[in-house]
């Protein structure tokens, strides 16, 4: 249905509200995964990845049904959704797409990390990392996002961390359904000890520009603007559009006619196009 935008709905729930938006407003803080909660206490945890697919496959509204607190991890990719959503085909709705216009460049700072939205007449998102593991080190990537280039560029690309990360996650509850080297790329100083290595030689960065779009698609509707993370996490994303949507005139909606419908992600996207990794 137009103008419905992404939910989630907990089908494992039903003492309370189940339904959960899709919303940056109903963030709750987090380093490591991105976790929605609604009025009535209800969560969904990890959803960046299933919403850069979504982005990034032009799906502007959806119901997600899932039956537990947290969506599942898989490959630690966003590609088994986007192959998903592709086998099943998309539904043109009778209504044209709206859209966020940046009119003013927003920036926030926390210690060394920065994240930047700025005008801009396509989807651009461009990212710099920095980590002291020499397997890691200084990546850099920028790429517009038009033309199922999420699909082709980024959405195979894993989530990864370092091996004393792993203890911390699951301690924090997190990728408990999950083993590091198969659902995610575990580094160790001087090298990557998951099995069969990386699918790109940046990988890493790669994956941070598909969290960042997960976590841009929870303006509500995609965001034409120039989006910039140096060292950003989804914390900082997200306080980006808490600032950029308090800030007098720095975004507005807009009804996109053909031409900008056709910059936006996912926008002539084909199936031979989607990476066969799985």
């Amino acid at each position: 249905m137009a103008e419905h935008g992404i939910w989630f709905r907990r089908t494992d729930v039903t003492d309370r509200d189940a339904l959960i938006p899709a919303r940056y407003d109903v963030v709750r803080q987090s380093p490591l995964c991105t976790t929605l909660v609604n009025d009535a206490g209800v969560s969904v945890g990890t959803v960046e990845h299933i919403m850069a697919a979504i982005a990034g496959c032009g799906v502007h509204n959806a119901l997600i049904e899932i039956d537990g607190p947290e969506v599942p991890i898989v490959d630690g990719s966003a590609l088994p959704f986007v192959r998903g959503i592709m086998r099943r085909g998309l539904r043109r709705l009778p209504a044209r797409v709206r859209a966020f216009e940046v009119l003013k460049s927003v920036t926030v700072t926390q210690g060394d990390a920065t994240a930047t939205i700025a005008p801009s007449d396509v989807v651009r998102i461009d990212f710099h990392i920095d980590f002291v593991d020499p397997a890691i080190g200084r990546q850099s990537k920028s790429l517009n996002m038009s033309n199922g280039s999420f699909a082709r560029e980024l959405s195979d690309s894993r989530t990864f961390c370092r091996q004393d990360d792993v203890k911390q996650m699951q301690a924090n509850g997190l990728a408990l359904g999950g083993a590091p080297g198969v659902n995610a790329v575990v580094f160790d100083g001087d090298r990557v000890s998951s099995p069969g290595g990386l699918r790109h030689s940046d990988e890493p960065v790669r994956h941070k520009m598909l969290d960042a779009l997960g976590d841009l698609a929870l303006a509500g509707a995609p965001i034409v603007g120039h989006y910039t993370g140096t060292r950003a996490g989804h914390t900082l994303t997200n306080q980006l559009l808490r600032e950029l949507f308090a800030t007098q005139g720095a975004v507005r909606m807009i009804t996109c006619d053909e031409e900008m419908t056709a910059r936006l992600p996912g926008s002539g996207l084909v199936w031979d196009e989607i990476p066969e990794v799985a």
